[in-house]
């Protein structure tokens, strides 16, 4: 049967939400395909879209979490800060997970039965 509830995060810096599942989502995405575009696309989202993401990321830590090579079709790489962020945000998500999971599962007994279809 699968996970009906799962934890996800969102950290908030200064009061504001900063990066969540979606960002990471996208970080890995430009990790797999080294491309905005790509990355956007395989999210459904428009390059600017993507592009301003990005742009929300690298400005938020000290370091530039990727970095873009100039020129048509460049591509984009995670930097080591990048790479760092990921990391320790799936980390973080992972121990959120362990320390909730007797909580979701209690949680996960409430919730009504999924519709499926009529025998």
């Amino acid at each position: 049967m699968p996970q009906r509830l799962r934890v996800t995060l969102r950290l908030d810096a200064d009061g504001k939400p900063a990066i969540g599942h979606g960002k990471i989502k996208l970080l890995e995405q430009l990790a797999e395909t080294g491309s905005i575009s790509a990355a956007g696309r395989a999210m459904g989202m428009s390059y600017r879209r993507t592009w301003l993401l990005v742009d929300s990321l690298n400005s938020l830590f000290s370091q530039p979490l990727v970095a873009t090579r100039p020129g048509g079709g460049g591509g984009a790489v995670l930097t080591e800060t990048g790479q760092t962020v990921l990391h320790l945000y799936k980390d973080i998500e992972q121990q959120a997970a362990r320390a909730s999971a007797a909580s979701l599962t209690k949680l996960t007994r409430l919730l009504a039965q999924p519709e499926g279809p009529c025998p």
